[in-house]
């Protein structure tokens, strides 16, 4: 319930909150792609008045790109982005006091149509692969590893890729235009809704080099000053954030209100969306850090000072101490 007047919206005290006026609460924000995923998580938020009941506002900014929400929070005009904490580590060990609050471990793969007859990474040899995210993509990293350590497959050297915007590898892996493709989670959701299946997964490439898949690459970004000066609303973030995913992990109903803005054209894309996103979904135990650190040492080898810059090892500080 929502209630506008000359003074301030009244929070209506819900499940024991206690109430309060919310003009009075710290604003939080927040710069997000305007048709990312983290959406579903900040609308789920917003709508069952997760913030307020956690002690601040989220004030959602939308913007077309990454850059510009990086421009936005680096600038000062935001307090929150989300990236993968791997940027986070490259930024503190530049200096920047950034830190890092786990939002989601989804991950993606390989992807190829099942009419295809490829059955594995070798019998991609001589052929097209689509990646989105450009040659210093995660995922891309993880896979040539796993192929080298797997097959002894060179399967940058052994393939052509092409690299593209994520609607592009979607619409050239369906329409056959590259034999596999590498993509993000949401959009290899709906291609695998649309005659296509797994090569091999992130997950399974991880396991099998050594790295604990159950690591969250995404996160919420926050500055380390505004963590001092705010510890309650960083603290109230991530309690916010791991409510809305208690409700998404389990309540039908709440995709259902969310179907409008997710993109799914057909129930299958729906329901391969509501189910990518809840495999997505990190513990809310803290985060392994000697496992990060496994994980950053392989990009530190595979992507160089032009993925991690400095950042050879785990920098102290990257994961924010939750309560």
């Amino acid at each position: 319930m929502k209630i506008t007047s000359g003074l301030a919206a009244l929070v209506v005290t819900l499940g024991g909150v206690s109430a309060g006026w919310a003009g009075d609460m710290p604003h939080l924000r927040a710069a997000m792609l305007s048709v990312g995923t983290v959406n579903w998580e900040l609308s789920t938020i917003k709508d069952n008045g997760f913030d307020q009941k956690n002690g601040f506002v989220l004030d959602v900014q939308d913007y077309a790109d990454n850059a510009a929400t990086k421009i936005a929070f680096e600038g000062g005009a935001a307090d929150v982005m989300v990236s993968d904490w791997i940027w986070v580590a490259r930024m503190r060990a530049d200096g920047h006091d950034y830190v890092f609050i786990p939002y989601s471990k989804a991950v993606g793969g390989l992807v190829v149509k099942d009419d295809s007859g490829i059955e594995s990474l070798p019998d991609l040899d001589g052929k097209k692969i689509g990646i989105a995210g450009g040659p210093l993509d995660k995922s891309w990293l993880i896979l040539r590893a796993y192929a080298r350590k797997q097959y002894d497959f060179d399967l940058a050297g052994r393939t052509e890729q092409v690299f593209g915007a994520p609607p592009l590898i979607f619409k050239a892996g369906l329409d056959g235009e590259t034999a596999g493709a590498i993509n993000f989670w949401h959009f290899l959701a709906k291609m695998k809704a649309k005659g296509m299946h797994d090569l091999v997964t992130v997950t399974q490439a991880s396991e099998a080099l050594g790295l604990d898949p159950e690591t969250p690459l995404l996160g919420y970004v926050l500055k380390g000053d505004f963590v001092a000066a705010h510890p309650e609303v960083a603290q109230g973030l991530a309690k916010a954030s791991r409510a809305a995913k208690d409700r998404l992990a389990t309540d039908d109903g709440v995709w259902e209100t969310l179907r409008p803005s997710m993109g799914a054209k057909t129930d299958a894309d729906f329901i391969a969306l509501r189910d990518g996103y809840r495999e997505g979904i990190p513990s809310a135990k803290p985060v392994d850090e000697a496992a990060a650190n496994r994980f950053l040492s392989l990009m530190a080898e595979l992507g160089g000072e032009k993925l991690v810059g400095k950042a050879k090892t785990l920098p102290d500080g990257v994961f924010l101490s939750l309560e």
